[in-house]
């Protein structure tokens, strides 16, 4: 990493050195929309620190979905490659800023997109949250990604603790793309294949529509170790077998005085996983053992209508959005064995489904004309959201329950639903021209838990031309969601090496009470980011920012508790389908601690000759301020070792990410490396700090003929791979070390891989 960072950091110094001297531009010159209301924005006269990653940036990345892209790309983002949890291989939500996946806030177009109805219940990052999967968006249809690095809860509402991703679709009227992608890794397996369409239309006066279509196919990959006990592979861990398809649009259509606009994305997806290798004798139905498969099938509809315009002066934005997400699990390959020889190989284990209503009012209105000018927002937003489960088949949950997901049964039944009202002030002013002040309060109320007041203030001032000086301070929240409420579910699980059933209960029911579960509260924080901005000036740009979220009342999955306390309470609930049990609560509080460094540069390096490269770091440390004691039964920790270090230590603690870019002509090249830091986390069973690990991706292409470009590259150039699980000895017993790693890793599994891309501009 210490090489990576020089390299870097020479790099850009002989760029900046060149730009005095050869033809450059000025880079993030792009207009943001994302963390002020203001109308025309730069990124670089933000006064909060943003990122802009084009769709031109996630195309050429050469990988297949947002979440790894952006992985590689951004150095606050991380995107941990789950290889063995069915919920978290499948639904890809990012971290930013070393939390937790739900404790970011992503937008479509500037308005809430929905989460998914899949709960993350897995050892994994992300445990225990529901957030938004960025699967679920074509990446073709994006003309750019905004990452707000900073709270923001006071102008957006609850989530926004971390930051804010808004993804921007093309809104084209006229021409298109198409692409096709393949590839395949070292090994011969992962095959996957890509091919998406996007196109914008004219309508009537000046409006347009926007289409686009992508479909996507995966092979698995598996790096799973010879199980030590039947001397063959048994286990399935790496990227699952995956089919999707999706469709995007946009449009817009001048209405008089107003402009009417829709927008909205359509997902199926497909995967098909590996659980837990279950042991010859396990089930008479299978003398040699078996593998269960666990295969979710996901829809995903998310929609967006409105109007915007001018009304005496004032801006007036009013929408409508829905959002849906449902995903059913089949599971096949497996047995009950409290069936015995009757049970069936295939199994019905239920589903979920999560529905998300939206109303927006925003009022704005320009405050050029007095003093240095400024801008004045006021509006307010309704949301209702309901989450409900689907029981499996009665064979699925009978007794012990089908192996690897017993899916959800009665015990349970759930629908719930919730309002959510809010009504925000937003105020940004000049005193001065270099001045920049800005103040924003909310209030969110919800029918559930009450109401919470949120503020953010902030402050740039440029002390002269390309140097200026910026930070914010604020409070934020975050409301449990109705899936870390009412979630219920028996399945398989690992603790400490061996598989056990678990049973996830809400905190209502009186089991989980009775082993310590409380009503949910929101969780509460405060940030404060400060930084300095330099540029633009001869191409390049540098922004350093240092920041600081403390989260009270963070709500976690518990560790599954057992022993004889949980037995016996099990007992006289007259429950025997499982043996230990999980529940949520608000036991901890940490203080994250961070700088976010970036730097770019970009100009013509010689005629028909241009050159772009740019680097971020990133530095995060989460320390638990405090762990709650269980209330029922004080020697059974609510949080163990394991379920700290997921939020804790379990991500890397830092991270460089640099990329360069050259187009001669016809020809272009690309180069990025990411450069990962240290994680701690405890895999199987002894924790264990995995080393830092850097990739290089490499790319080469060229216009076969005008619009057409043929492209190749090799990612991970140099196969580098996480370490590997040092404590395989004391779990032989239970897994057979199949276990390459564990699910942290932020580099995946399958080492060296290698595509080919055909894509065409009209």
């Amino acid at each position: 990493m210490h090489r990576t960072g020089l390299l870097t950091s020479a790099l850009l110094f002989t760029s900046a050195v060149q730009a005095q001297e050869i033809g450059v531009d000025e880079p993030n010159s792009d207009i943001v929309v994302t963390g002020t209301r203001s109308a025309g924005r730069a990124v670089l006269a933000s006064s909060a620190p943003i990122d802009v990653v084009s769709g031109e940036m996630l195309g050429a990345s050469g990988y297949a979905d947002l979440g790894r892209a952006l992985n590689f790309l951004e150095p606050s983002v991380n995107f941990a490659r789950a290889a063995t949890t069915a919920t978290a291989a499948n639904t890809k939500p990012i971290t930013l800023r070393g939390l937790a996946p739900d404790q970011t806030l992503v937008l479509v177009n500037g308005k809430r997109w929905h989460a998914n109805a899949v709960l993350n219940v897995n050892n994994s990052i992300g445990r225990g949250s529901a957030a938004v999967d960025l699967d679920s968006i074509p990446a073709n249809a994006i003309e750019r990604i905004e990452v707000l690095r900073d709270g923001a809860a006071a102008q957006y509402g609850s989530d926004a603790i971390a930051g804010v991703v808004n993804i921007i679709l093309k809104s084209n009227a006229s021409g298109g793309t198409a692409d096709l992608k393949a590839g395949i890794t070292e090994e011969g397996d992962g095959e996957n294949v890509t091919l998406g369409a996007s196109h914008g239309f004219a309508i009537g006066d000046g409006g347009h529509v926007t289409l686009s279509a992508m479909a996507r196919a995966e092979q698995p990959t598996n790096r799973a170790f010879i199980d030590q006990r039947f001397g063959r592979v048994t286990y399935r861990i790496g990227d699952p077998r995956s089919r999707i398809a999706s469709a995007a649009f946009d449009a817009e259509l001048p209405a008089g005085a107003f402009n009417l606009y829709s927008f909205g994305t359509l997902t199926r997806k497909i995967s098909n996983n590996g659980a837990g290798f279950r042991v010859p004798g396990f089930s008479p139905l299978y003398p040699n053992g078996f593998l269960p498969i666990i295969e979710p099938h996901i829809w995903d509809i998310g929609a967006t209508v409105g109007a915007t315009g001018d009304l005496a002066g004032i801006k007036v934005d009013l929408s409508q959005s829905y959002g849906y997400n449902k995903a059913d699990f089949d599971v096949f390959d497996t047995a009950n064995v409290s069936l015995g020889l009757n049970s069936p190989t295939r199994f019905d284990s239920g589903g979920v489904a999560y529905h998300q209503y939206v109303t927006d009012l925003t009022l704005s209105h320009s405050l050029d004309g007095v003093l240095a000018g400024g801008n004045i927002a006021a509006g307010g937003q309704y949301r209702h959201e309901r989450y409900s489960i689907r029981d499996g088949e009665p064979a699925a949950y009978f007794g012990l329950g089908a192996d690897g997901f017993a899916g959800f049964n009665p015990r349970n039944p759930t629908s719930a639903g919730r309002d959510a009202y809010a009504a925000f002030l937003d105020i940004e002013r000049r005193p001065v021209r270099h001045l920049l002040l800005g103040g924003a309060a909310r209030y969110d109320h919800y029918d559930d838990f009450g109401g919470r007041v949120t503020w953010r203030a902030t402050a740039r001032y440029d002390l002269l031309r390309g140097l200026a000086v910026r930070g914010t301070i604020g409070t934020g929240f975050k409301a449990p969601s109705l899936q870390q409420q009412y979630f219920s579910a028996v399945a398989g699980a690992l603790s400490a090496g061996k598989l056990v059933t678990v049973g996830t209960l809400p905190v209502s029911d009186p089991v989980a009470r009775a082993l310590g579960a409380v009503p949910l509260k929101a969780e509460r924080s405060r940030n404060i980011t400060g930084g300095v901005v330099i540029g633009p000036f001869g191409g390049f740009s540098f922004t350093a920012d240092y920041f600081h979220i403390r989260i009270r009342d963070r709500i976690a999955l518990s560790e599954q508790l057992g022993g004889a306390a949980v037995a016996a309470i099990l007992a006289n609930a007259g429950i025997t389908s499982f043996q230990q049990v999980r529940f949520f609560t608000n036991a901890i509080d940490t203080t994250t601690d961070g700088v976010e460094v970036t730097a770019r540069w970009q100009g013509s390096i010689a005629p028909d000759s241009r050159l772009a490269v740019s680097a971020g770091y990133g530095r995060f440390i989460t320390d638990l301020d405090r762990l709650g004691a269980n209330p029922a039964i004080p020697g059974l920790p609510l949080l163990a070792n394991k379920s700290i270090l997921f939020i804790t230590k379990a991500q890397p603690k830092d991270k460089i990410t640099a990329q360069a870019s050259l187009t001669h002509g016809w020809f272009d090249a690309g180069l990025n490396v990411a450069a990962f830091g240290t994680y701690t986390s405890a895999p199987l069973s002894a924790t264990q700090t995995f080393d830092g690990k850097t990739t290089v991706d490499v790319s080469a292409g060229y216009e076969v003929v005008p619009g057409v470009r043929l492209g190749a590259g090799v990612l991970n150039l140099f196969d580098a791979r996480p370490d590997q699980i040092a404590d395989q000895v004391n779990v032989i017993a239970a897994t057979g070390g199949s276990f390459p790693t564990g699910e942290e890793t932020p580099i995946g599994l399958n080492g060296r891989s290698y595509y080919m891309r055909l894509s065409a501009r009209f």
